[in-house]
C-alpha cells in the first residue's frame, strides 16, 4: 500500500465501520479530509449549515442504530454543529462529529478563528479528543464509534488538526468488536416478577430504551400476557402499537394529563427502557411513593424521585421474557386505570369532523394520522405542535414518529426529514414544524432537492412563537415578544423550485396532503392553525377529574 496521510486513514477508518454518508460544509482546515472522501466509498452530503448537517447524523443515527457522520471546519463552522451534536448525546442518538483545526504549531498563540474544540465539546458529548500523532487515528476512530454506539448511545468528537492531517500516516483500521449481550441476574428478574405478581395496579412506562434495542415486539407480549396497561414516552411511540387495546399513548405533556390519572391509580411503575431525560419522575412521582421496577440496558440513572424497587439490567426482550415466565399475573383482570384508554380515545375522536378554520391541531394531527401508513414516518420540530403530536399522533410502529425531547431542539424537522428520506426512500416522510422552526432550517430543503429526496414539509402557520405564548399566558396571563411576520411559503418553495401549496379550508388538508406525498420533488405546505385550542388542553387538563 503506498504512503497515505492522516486523513486519507481516518477516512479509512471510516469506511471500516460502514459509514455511508457525511454530512457537512468544505472549509481551509478540512481539505485533506474531503480529498479522501472524495476518493473513497463514502458519499459526502454538502449542506447549507452545519447545524441541519449535524441535525441530519442525530436523525441518521436514530434510524438506524449505527453512527451517523458530520463534518465541519474550525472556529465557526464547529460552534454550529453543537446544538445537533448536543441533541444526539441528550436524546441518545450515536453520532461522530469530526472538526478541523488550526495547525499545532499555532494553537499556543491567539491565532485565526482558533477555539480549544475539545473543551467546547466536552459537556455535549460521551467523549471526545484530538488527534495528535498520525499512528494514533485508528484507535481515536475506533473508540469514538464503539462508546458512541454503546448503550447509551450518544455523540463523540474527533478533532483533527490540518498539519496533522497532512502527515504521512501508517496503520490499519482495527476490526470493529461484535457488541455481546448482556443478560440481567436471575436475582433481580425473580424480585421484579414478584413485586409484579402482587401488584394490583400496575402500569409500564416505555421509553425510547425499547426502540434502541430492538424490543417492542417483546414489550407488546409482555403487555398482553400480563394484562398491563403501558403509557409510552414522546421518544417511545411505537414501542407498543397504539391500536393495542392496553396501550394509554403518550405521557409527558406538561399540563396534567390522562396519564397523570394513571399515575395516581398506579401501585407499581414498570419502566422499561426508560430514561429520565425523557420524562422528569419529578413530574409523576414528585414524593417517591411510586414503587419502581427498572428494566434496562444500563443501570437506572439517581434520582430522588426514581430509586427502582429493583433494577433488571441487560437485553430487554430477554429480561421481559424470563419476567413473564415467573410473574403470576396471565388471567387476571385489567386493571381498573386501563379505564382510561376510553376517555383518551374520546378526545382523540372527537376531531375527526371539525371543519373549523384555522384548523385545529387536533384535527389537523388526526388527518396527517389518516393519510399516513403505518410504517410511514413523521419528524416533529419543536414548538406548541410538539406538544400535540405527542398527545394526538400516534404510532403502530417503532421509530415512525421522531421527537426531539431530551434536548428539544428547534430546527431539527426539515434536515431530520432528509435523513429519514436517505435511508429510508420507500416510505413517505412528513416534517411537522412551526413557522418559527422552519424558518432556523429551511435552507436545507435545496439540500434535499438536489440529493433527490422528496419529502413533504407541513407548516403549522400561526405567526409566532405559540408554544412560547402558551407558557406566558399560564404564567402572566398576557404574552410578549413572540409575534414575527413570515414570507409567503408558497412563493418561497416555487421560488427554491419545489411545489409549494396553501390550505384554505379544512376539508383541503388531506387531498392535499395526498397530493404532496406523491410528488417527486420536496414540498411545502402552508396550514394556518388554531392555537387558541392550547389554552383550551391547559384548562381542560386541570380539571381532569382522575375518578374512575
Amino acid at each position: 500500500m503506498g504512503e497515505r496521510n492522516t486523513a486519507e486513514l481516518l477516512v479509512q477508518c471510516l469506511e471500516n465501520e460502514g459509514v455511508e454518508y457525511v454530512f457537512g460544509l468544505p472549509g481551509e482546515e478540512n481539505l485533506h479530509v474531503l480529498e479522501a472522501i472524495r476518493q473513497s466509498s463514502i458519499q459526502f452530503i454538502t449542506t447549507r449549515h452545519e447545524q441541519g448537517a449535524a441535525f441530519m447524523a442525530d436523525i441518521y443515527g436514530r434510524l438506524t442504530g449505527k453512527a451517523g457522520v458530520c463534518l465541519s471546519t474550525l472556529g465557526p463552522g464547529a460552534t454550529n454543529l453543537m446544538t445537533g451534536v448536543a441533541d444526539a448525546n441528550l436524546d441518545g442518538a450515536p453520532l461522530v462529529a469530526i472538526t478541523g483545526q488550526v495547525g499545532t504549531d499555532r494553537m499556543h498563540i491567539e491565532s485565526h478563528q482558533y477555539l480549544d474544540l475539545v473543551t467546547m465539546f466536552a459537556p455535549v458529548t460521551k467523549w471526545n479528543a484530538q488527534i495528535v500523532r498520525p499512528s494514533n487515528t485508528t484507535e481515536v476512530v475506533r473508540k469514538a464509534f464503539k462508546l458512541a454506539q454503546s448503550e447509551k448511545p450518544g455523540a463523540t468528537h474527533i478533532d483533527l488538526p490540518e498539519n496533522i492531517a497532512a502527515m504521512s500516516a501508517t496503520g490499519t483500521s482495527l476490526k470493529r468488536d461484535d457488541r455481546e449481550k448482556t443478560y440481567a441476574s436471575f436475582r433481580s428478574i425473580e424480585a421484579a416478577a414478584e413485586a409484579i405478581s402482587e401488584a394490583k395496579n400496575p402500569l409500564i412506562l416505555a421509553g425510547n430504551g425499547v426502540i434502541r434495542a430492538g424490543a417492542s415486539q417483546a414489550l407488546t407480549e409482555f403487555v398482553t400476557q400480563m394484562n398491563i396497561p403501558a403509557a409510552n414516552t414522546f421518544m417511545g411511540k411505537g414501542a407498543i402499537p397504539y391500536t393495542h387495546p392496553l396501550a394509554l399513548w403518550t405521557m409527558g405533556i406538561q399540563q396534567r394529563d390522562y396519564i397523570n390519572c394513571a399515575l395516581e391509580q398506579t401501585d407499581l411503575a414498570i419502566a422499561v427502557g426508560y430514561d429520565l431525560v425523557e420524562y422528569s419522575p419529578k413530574k409523576w412521582n414528585p414524593d417517591g411513593n411510586i414503587p419502581i421496577i427498572h428494566i434496562g440496558a444500563t443501570p437506572a440513572e439517581i434520582n430522588s424521585s426514581y430509586i427502582p424497587h429493583a433494577e433488571v439490567i441487560g437485553d430487554i426482550s430477554d429480561s421481559l421474557q424470563e419476567i413473564l415466565k415467573r410473574a403470576e399475573r396471565q388471567g387476571k383482570p385489567t386493571p381498573k386505570i386501563a379505564e382510561i384508554r376510553t376517555q383518551i380515545r374520546q378526545g382523540y375522536e372527537q376531531y375527526a369532523y371539525d371543519e373549523g378554520f384555522p384548523i385545529k391541531p387536533q384535527k389537523l394531527l388526526y388527518d396527517l394520522r389518516q393519510v399516513m401508513a403505518p410504517e410511514d414516518i413523521v419528524i416533529s420540530d419543536v414548538g406548541a405542535h410538539k406538544m400535540w403530536m405527542a398527545r394526538n399522533y400516534h404510532s403502530v410502529n417503532p421509530n415512525t414518529c421522531i421527537i426531539s425531547n431530551g434536548f428539544a431542539a428547534m430546527g431539527i424537522s426539515i434536515p431530520g426529514a432528509l435523513a429519514a428520506k436517505l435511508v429510508n426512500s420507500d416510505k413517505k416522510v412528513v416534517a411537522v414544524t412551526g413557522d418559527g422552526g422552519f424558518m432556523m432550517n429551511s435552507q436545507e430543503l435545496e439540500t434535499a432537492l438536489r440529493l433527490g429526496t422528496p419529502f413533504v414539509t407541513l407548516i403549522l402557520n400561526d405567526s409566532g412563537y405559540g408554544l412560547i405564548e402558551w407558557k406566558q399566558i399560564n404564567q402572566f396571563g398576557k404574552p410578549a415578544f413572540i409575534d414575527f411576520g413570515n414570507p409567503d411559503f408558497v412563493k418561497y418553495a416555487d421560488s427554491m423550485e419545489l411545489k409549494g401549496y396553501r390550505v384554505e379550508t379544512s376539508v383541503d388538508l388531506i387531498p392535499t396532503l395526498k397530493t404532496a406525498l406523491a410528488e417527486d420533488v420536496p414540498t411545502v405546505i402552508d396550514c394556518p392553525v388554531d392555537y387558541a385550542e392550547n389554552l383550551g388542553l391547559s384548562q381542560k387538563a386541570g380539571e381532569l377529574s382522575c375518578k374512575i
